[in-house]
């Protein structure tokens, strides 16, 4: 079933309810109370930053899949990733969380903000259904006068995506691609 048929949660948890896009462990708090701190980067790293202590304890929520993912990134050093989905016709990079954490939308760059922008934007001008100018809009949002792209905290903050872990703890510059309006 499409979205608009099944609803935008059908699919989204794994049997446990775990959403595993969402299921990483929050680096962007720590690096932020860091940098607030002054400790970044001579006490606190700015990138590779290690897992949390509580993230591996064996009560911890992380769902086996979450871990394995983990520790295939940390086995094979990406340096590009995509991850894909369904849903809408955007691009969306890091950060995923908002700064200020009562703040719904709110942009919230990386240091790299201009790479990935220019990742996004590249992928986005090169699928035809998002840069068709005649494209219908998926759902409430239209990306088409963003240019298909948008940092992902302005869209819908979440602490702990796999973009914002894979960029803070294995240095990869990953973005997620929204494929299709449907979400199967």
């Amino acid at each position: 079933q499409g979205s608009e048929l099944a609803g935008w949660a059908m699919g989204r948890w794994t049997y446990e309810g775990i959403d595993l896009n969402h299921n990483f462990a929050d680096l962007n708090t720590a690096l932020w109370d860091a940098e607030d701190n002054d400790l970044v980067p001579h006490q606190f790293p700015n990138h590779y930053i290690p897992i949390p202590e509580y993230y591996t304890f064996a009560n911890a929520t992380v769902a086996p899949e979450t871990r394995a993912v983990i520790a295939w990134m940390q086995r094979y050093p990406f340096v590009l990733s995509a991850n894909l989905h369904g849903g809408e016709l955007v691009v969306t990079y890091p950060f995923d969380m908002t700064r200020t954490y009562w703040k719904a939308r709110e942009a919230t760059p990386t240091p790299d903000d201009g790479v990935f922008r220019w990742l996004a934007t590249v992928y986005a001008t090169a699928n035809l259904a998002m840069a068709s100018g005649h494209r219908r809009r998926c759902h409430h949002d239209d990306f088409a006068r963003l240019g298909n792209i948008i940092n992902g905290a302005d869209w819908h903050t979440v602490a702990g995506s796999m973009n914002d872990f894979s960029y803070l703890h294995t240095n990869c510059f990953e973005i997620t691609v929204e494929l299709s309006c449907d979400k199967w």
